[in-house]
């Protein structure tokens, strides 16, 4: 059993081109991968300045590729993350709101995400508050499919250093608050987990009342330290048996579209291949087919320099060697390994926090 698979676009950094997504789908889409979630933290008309319309040109952009997604068979969504508006959901909130979601059903979106992650968040009532934003928006919109990151969206002890302390029992008072048919994405135990198990995902769903939504922040690799490795290898740690315990598998991909088909396409096989799955050979696979045997190749032996070692930890010499190597091609994926031996792909600290 393949549960449905897609991306979700919800990194921090450089945003890619409407080109890269759709090259990145027509890539993924045989393998399974059935819906895209177009939420890039750094589009600021649907984080930081989410009051704002689109610029004209960026809304046709949009439009545009809502309208490609729906040729393809593709369920097309957008992640809207209303900044900490549960700490003023007052008239001119929803008067923004409003005009958002009207935009929205203009373009063609099919699926709704609305994402109370990395804000402050010690509120009181917080998860009551979130649940009435929720319905609100329900009744205020014709768009049917919905879903949910919350705030505090892994049990990871970091969310509550940095945003607050969760309530107690969060998790239990949203999956109440939320209408039964709303979506609810969840990281795992991690905010980056290294493995999502059955059992995790039981009690979650237990708690939720629903089974979550899984955003799956591999091969994601923004942020000032993880920018600097490139996150190449099979997905491991995603038992097939979750199938039947989420409502869907999202992938957070890295900073670099072509090369993030790779490991996207061993997620499928994981599930596809159960007991007889190899994530070693799910990489060349996968490589293979993205790149070409030679590039492949050359990709598969240079494994511990791009994503064990990364940036900080290679010799200038061997950046030299790899940037000639690369350099020498023309496919899309070594350019984009030019680029970040280059530092072009590097996420810093202020880039996390301002947008």
């Amino acid at each position: 059993m393949v549960p449905e698979l897609g991306i979700i676009e919800g990194f921090y950094g450089p945003m890619w081109s409407w080109a890269e997504r759709r090259e990145l789908m027509t890539r993924l889409q045989p393998h399974g991968y059935r819906f895209y979630w177009y939420a890039p933290k750094a589009d600021r008309y649907l984080r930081r300045q989410w009051q704002l319309p689109h610029p004209p040109a960026q809304a046709r952009d949009l439009a545009d590729f809502a309208r490609w997604c729906s040729d393809q068979g593709i369920a097309f969504g957008v992640g809207l993350s209303p900044f900490e508006v549960f700490n003023r959901f007052d008239g001119d909130a929803r008067t923004a709101l409003a005009a958002k979601l009207a935009f929205f059903e203009s373009i063609g979106v099919s699926r709704l995400a609305v994402l109370f992650d990395d804000m402050q968040a010690d509120t009181p009532d917080l998860a009551l508050k979130q649940g009435e934003i929720m319905a609100w928006i329900q009744a205020n919109t014709a768009i049917s499919r919905f879903a949910v990151c919350p705030s505090y969206y892994s049990d990871d002890p970091v969310l509550d250093r940095v945003f607050g302390q969760r309530p107690q029992a969060y998790l239990e008072a949203l999956g109440k608050a939320l209408d039964p048919e709303v979506d609810v994405f969840w990281t795992g135990p991690e905010v980056c987990s290294k493995e999502l198990s059955p059992g995790h995902l039981h009690r979650v769903g237990a708690a939720l009342g629903r089974k979550p939504l899984l955003w799956d922040n591999y091969p994601v690799n923004d942020g000032d330290r993880m920018s600097r490795h490139l996150h190449l290898r099979g997905f491991t740690g995603r038992p097939a048996a979750n199938a039947g315990l989420i409502s869907g598998h999202a992938i957070n991909p890295a900073l670099q579209p072509t090369l993030s088909a790779i490991p996207a396409m061993t997620l499928a096989d994981c599930y596809r291949l159960g007991p007889d799955y190899c994530y070693t050979q799910a990489f060349v696979t996968a490589a293979q087919e993205v790149l070409g045997s030679e590039l492949a190749n050359q990709l598969h032996g240079d494994l511990l320099s791009l994503e064990d070692a990364g940036l900080h930890r290679l010799s200038a010499d061997r950046k030299a060697t790899l940037h000639e190597r690369y350099q020498a091609s023309h496919h899309p994926a070594a350019r984009e390994i030019v680029r970040w031996l280059e530092g072009a792909y590097q996420v810093t600290d202020e880039m996390v926090q301002t947008q």
